[in-house]
């Protein structure tokens, strides 16, 4: 998750470029787009959560190893029934399979704003979203990776080397951080082509890969020793939760006022003319 937050910066700066460029377009016409950016509030947004992520990543980088001791200490029969049918988990392969939909997430969002006209001429308004979901989710994952110590799956292990099992990294189990960003990603994606386009016919099927590719995740996380059940439960809700609710805060509102003459009678049967207001949200 940490090189994740590589990749987090690397949105940052490329939000700031495709702003710069497309900001015309969007704020002149901003017909085609369902949503409304304000940099009153999205700059402060995108700061504070670059901010969180970085106060994260040092909180874990000052997690200590496990003595020797409290490795031995380890035991399957502590660990809550719920997850203990993953205690002692471990795949390399499984691992390293699961960078693959992990990166490849965070791709789809970018490919969709090249390949559609709509949402490539409001490049600007879904990268910061985007930059605002993934540094949500990362804030989250990084501070309570960081303060809350549970011994990943591979260190009830024992055929797992020893320095593997003690090291720092092996104390973060809580909560699947890998889990959580692909399911931002592939989530945001699906929200967005939902939104601009609500009457597609494709959208059941747009949705259903978004839930199923942070699942592959969790799963191949899992097989790896990396995570609990809870810990991937608890991951995919905040991803999905971060990459579905920063779009729709950021939808406009359909309101109007309308003013119009308007006549009749009154409880008394006398006449009126005069002029009705209407407000619709």
């Amino acid at each position: 998750m940490k090189k994740s937050i590589v990749v987090l910066i690397l949105l940052f700066c490329f939000t700031f470029s495709t702003y710069s460029q497309s900001y015309t377009n969007y704020n002149n016409d901003t017909s085609r787009s369902p949503y409304k950016i304000s940099w009153k509030l999205d700059a402060p947004w995108v700061g504070v959560g670059l901010g969180l992520n970085v106060l994260g990543l040092k909180l874990i980088q000052d997690k200590d190893d496990l003595s020797l001791e409290e490795l031995n200490d380890l035991s399957k029969d502590d660990v809550p029934g719920i997850d203990r049918f993953l205690a002692g988990n471990y795949s390399e392969n499984a691992d390293k399979v699961s960078y693959y939909p992990f990166y490849g997430s965070f791709a789809v969002p970018v490919i969709m704003m090249v390949a559609d006209k709509n949402m490539r001429s409001n490049a600007g308004q879904i990268s910061v979203m985007f930059v605002e979901s993934m540094a949500t989710t990362g804030a989250l994952f990084t501070i309570t990776a960081g303060v809350v110590d549970r011994a990943r799956p591979l260190a009830y292990n024992s055929s797992v080397p020893e320095g593997e099992r003690r090291e720092a990294g092996a104390q973060r189990s809580f909560f699947a951080g890998h889990t959580a960003a692909t399911a931002s990603a592939s989530f945001f994606a699906a929200k967005i082509y939902h939104d601009f386009y609500p009457d597609s016919a494709a959208k059941p099927y747009v949705w259903t890969a978004a839930a199923l590719v942070p699942a592959w995740v969790a799963y191949l996380r899992a097989e790896a020793g990396k995570h609990f059940l809870t810990d991937n439960i608890v991951g995919y809700a905040v991803g999905a939760a971060s990459g579905i609710l920063i779009p729709e805060l950021h939808k406009k509102k359909d309101r109007s006022i309308d003013v119009a003459p308007t006549m009749g009678i009154d409880i008394e049967g006398n006449e009126y003319q005069g002029l009705s207001l209407q407000y619709s949200f």
